[in-house]
């Protein structure tokens, strides 16, 4: 007959597994609803002004968005899948709300760009100026437009960079709080 004792630790890779498959499957599913939801929406030009509010209430929804899933991050049994999903969540989020944004811009203020933009092509001149690939064939003609974009750029640094320390610090965290230590793909922070 089995120890009990060693009962756990055989089912505990395979619950590692199942928890890594959750994980990225929540995430993609995220993604796509987040996808879904910006095709689907009745994104109409009423005014620049209401757009720029709605982009200001956008981007506070992604910090609390962000803020929410490192909290979940620390608390999770699994922290570094809680940390993927966190980032699916938030750079879906991000993107899409500035692809709605360039949408609204172009719709609001035509010749904004150097061609008329659907949703696709907001989308797609999104992620070439968050990958920084920068193709050149959409461009920000009006000085909105480029401001629009100088702040996507800007953000989409600070999330990439202060983002991905943050999330690695809430990692970290929750494995403190349970007990284990971060492993190298996770290193700590130098000693000073």
């Amino acid at each position: 007959m089995d120890d009990p004792a060693e009962v756990p630790d055989r089912r505990r890779p395979r619950r590692r597994r199942r928890a890594a498959v959750t994980a990225l499957v929540r995430a993609a599913l995220i993604a796509a609803g987040l996808v879904t939801v910006y095709y689907v929406l009745p994104l109409d030009g009423r005014g620049t002004s209401g757009d720029s509010v709605l982009l200001a209430c956008g981007l506070l929804l992604v910090i609390v968005v962000f803020w929410w899933e490192v909290r979940a991050i620390v608390t999770s049994p699994y922290p570094r899948l809680k940390a993927v999903e966190a980032l699916a969540t938030t750079l879906a989020l991000f993107l899409l709300l500035f692809a709605g944004a360039y949408f609204l811009l172009e719709h609001t203020t035509p010749g904004s760009f150097s061609e008329p933009l659907t949703k696709t092509d907001s989308l797609y001149f999104t992620l070439t100026t968050f990958s920084t690939v920068g193709y050149g064939d959409i461009t920000a003609r009006s000085q909105t437009g480029r401001v629009l974009t100088m702040i996507q750029m800007a953000g989409g640094l600070l999330l990439v960079g202060v983002a991905a320390r943050i999330l690695a610090g809430a990692v970290q965290t929750g494995l403190r709080r349970q007990g284990r230590e971060p492993s190298d793909d996770f290193p700590s922070r130098p000693e000073r």
